[in-house]
């Protein structure tokens, strides 16, 4: 496992810098554009091409692996070259359709995932989404890049891609403010090949050679579709439950959609820099366990990458609801993002943060069934979680005063239900794992994270009446908060004596000592 957590801490690094930039993304559209209708429509757009592609690209990267090394070891280098470019290929001409039926279709996808627009907020998603989706077929063939590198274990660069992205729509935000919002589609457009293209030298540099190769009746393109149906199925229902989201939030107050992303974006910062690295490192690892059938260190593996998850998330999830206004405020209230705008997100902010384990976890148990070849479970699973995301959706806007806050608890409620129907189904599939120590861990650091929170508000409630208001004031207040918070749960949770402490210690010690 230390060898897996190198590379994981090594792949946490490189996302850090990717979502610092991502983040300064957010904070550029929400300084210039706040939570208005115009943000609210760069935002849909920018999010259909990725509900389209995103869950097509993961399960191609799921099912492109295992197939890639199974070519390369029957057939050699040579082959597997040839089957990246067949993949590589197939998946253009696919994208192509794709952005092309899009396009002539954009009224109504626009309608799909944002029912509640009108007049010129409809017209600027429109026009956004068009452009928009002339980045599919990037948008995939970077999927079918970021594989080949990981296959090939390259993991940093993956890591990085999304940074050419974030900075074309950084500078076409700046742009559109001073000519007009028009051009903010082409800023995103040109960030989506740039994707591509910062992979691209690495992966020749590992032995990748573009060839026009397009063979329809490859039995491996054809056993790769049979692999990639169920997983597609299972990853498309969280982009399903996102449109859902949206949609409904386009009902509700200008702003919400905006609001909603920006609390969003907050929660899967921690998922990217945490949940993302631990299953990318573990799942190759977990899929030759389970080829060997080793049983003993399979299970010891999915033991230490449940309860790292656990260990990282719930003091981030609790530090974030406890001190949710402080966070947006001080991270985007600027230019026209205003006090309204601060608390809507915050409101989210507070209700995703309950289901922040949820969705951490359904990413790790999900690596495990597809190492165990089951793509069948979490999509059954995921099925349910967007059955009941829906019913609880319409429920809590329709019979409640939640609004915003009843989406986003929807949202963590059948995140919560989908993990725990998850553990159930691997009990039956594998046989008793650990579940009783995950149960120990997770309470122990709940407890931990609790006492955390007590010292945490009492620090940030002191220092806030005696520093009193301004940014850097602010920001002092909340870094010495957290920093104190940090501590009293890093001390609470060696005194428990947990496990998985000792190797997150013993894995940072190493690179600092390298460092």
């Amino acid at each position: 496992m230390s060898k897996v957590a190198k590379a994981a801490i090594g792949l946490m690094a490189a996302i850090l810098v990717a979502k610092m930039l991502g983040f300064g993304r957010e904070l550029t559209l929400a300084a210039y554009y706040g939570a208005s209708s115009t943000s609210d429509a760069f935002l849909v757009a920018m999010n259909i091409p990725a509900v389209i592609f995103t869950a097509v690209g993961t399960s191609l990267g799921t099912a492109f692996i295992p197939l890639f090394c199974e070519v390369k070891s029957k057939d050699g280098d040579s082959a597997s070259v040839k089957y990246t470019n067949n993949i590589f290929n197939v998946v253009v001409l696919i994208c192509l359709i794709f952005a092309i039926v899009g396009a002539f279709f954009a009224p109504q996808i626009v309608k799909l995932f944002a029912l509640g627009f009108k007049g010129e907020t409809m017209e600027k998603a429109i026009y956004f989404t068009r452009i928009m989706l002339l980045g599919i077929p990037f948008l995939g063939i970077s999927y079918i890049m970021m594989a080949y590198l990981q296959v090939k274990e390259n993991f940093i660069i993956p890591g990085l891609m999304p940074i050419p992205y974030n900075l074309c729509i950084i500078i076409s935000i700046i742009l559109s403010v001073k000519t007009s919002p028009y051009i903010l589609p082409f800023g995103a457009l040109i960030g989506l090949l740039g994707q591509f293209l910062f992979q691209l030298p690495f992966a020749m540099k590992r032995g990748y050679k573009y060839q026009p190769i397009l063979n329809f009746k490859d039995e491996y393109l054809k056993k790769m579709l049979w692999l990639v149906g169920p997983v597609l199925i299972g990853v498309a229902v969280n982009q399903i439950n996102t449109i859902v989201d949206r949609t409904i939030a386009s009902t509700l107050v200008e702003g919400s959609i905006s609001a909603l992303n920006y609390a969003n974006k907050l929660n899967q910062f921690v998922m990217g820099m945490f949940i993302v690295s631990i299953s990318s490192v573990v799942y190759p690892m977990l899929s030759r366990l389970s080829t060997e059938n080793n049983k003993v260190e399979f299970n010891k593996s999915i033991i230490t990458a449940i309860n790292t998850v656990i260990l990282l998330v719930i003091p981030i999830s609790v530090g974030a609801i406890i001190l949710s206004t402080p966070i947006v405020k001080i991270l985007f209230q600027r230019g026209e993002f205003d006090a309204r705008a601060t608390y809507m997100t915050s409101v989210a902010l507070v209700f995703y943060s309950i289901g922040m384990i949820g969705f951490g976890l359904r990413d790790i148990l999900g690596k495990v069934f597809y190492s165990l070849q089951d793509t069948k479970t979490p999509m059954i699973n995921g099925a349910i979680a967007m059955g009941l995301n829906i019913i609880l959706n319409i429920s809590f806007v329709k019979f409640t005063n939640m609004q915003l806050a009843g989406l986003a608890l929807a949202t963590s409620t059948s995140a919560l239900v989908t993990i725990i129907l998850l553990f159930i189904n691997l009990r039956i599939k594998i046989g008793p794992f650990g579940g009783k120590y995950v149960v120990t861990v997770f309470i122990k650091a709940l407890l931990s994270a609790l006492l955390m929170a007590l010292v945490t508000r009492f620090v940030y409630n002191n220092l806030a009446l005696r520093l009193g208001t301004g940014t850097l004031k602010e920001i002092i207040t909340l870094a010495t908060s957290v920093v104190s918070g940090a501590i009293v749960y890093g001390i609470c949770v060696m005194a428990l004596r947990i496990q998985e402490v000792n190797v997150i210690l013993a894995t940072l010690k190493n690179k600092l000592k390298k460092a």
